[in-house]
């Protein structure tokens, strides 16, 4: 069974359901620009399993917008670049997955997508940037790092 996103209502959504209510915010007001960005972030647990935490943020530019969740816990992971590594995947996989979903219901609307990382020029990430980013572009994707990456350093960590 995949999992569910979670929304601010607290409904539990399919990523079918997520599009459909992402298209339905677009079309509410379709003069506005709009940007689909997903984003994950993760912590670190005593046992050393990791809680990642990915979200989907429909962002009405100047004037708000929506944003959706799911929650999973994976296995042992002993280093930050693996946990990161494993951030990034998971944000590559759900933007497949709502980019399918997307193209057949929102063909006549106009938006932009990106993928947001949680890694910085401070800290212990600065090392891992241009390796993430690497990974986003290679899938064709725009790639936000900290402090422009809000869906990852804001939205998911909020759940985490």
């Amino acid at each position: 069974m995949p999992l569910k996103f979670h929304s601010s209502f607290g409904l539990e959504l399919s990523i079918a359901e997520v599009v459909s209510e992402i298209v339905r915010f677009m079309r509410a007001d379709q003069k506005r620009a709009y940007k689909i960005i997903i984003g994950s972030d993760s912590e670190a647990l005593a046992s050393k399993d990791a809680d990642f935490v990915t979200a989907v943020v429909v962002h009405r530019v100047g004037n708000g917008g929506r944003y959706f969740w799911r929650r999973i816990e994976l296995g042992k992971f002993y280093t930050l670049r693996d946990r990161i590594i494993r951030e990034v995947l998971l944000s590559l996989e759900v933007a497949r997955e709502l980019l399918i979903e997307l193209k057949r219901e929102s063909h006549d609307l106009a938006w932009d997508f990106e993928i947001h990382a949680d890694v910085g020029e401070h800290g212990a990430t600065s090392v891992l940037i241009q390796e993430v980013v690497g990974m986003i572009r290679a899938s064709n994707f725009e790639a936000r790092t900290k402090p422009e990456s809000y869906a990852a350093s804001k939205v998911a960590d909020r759940h985490v």
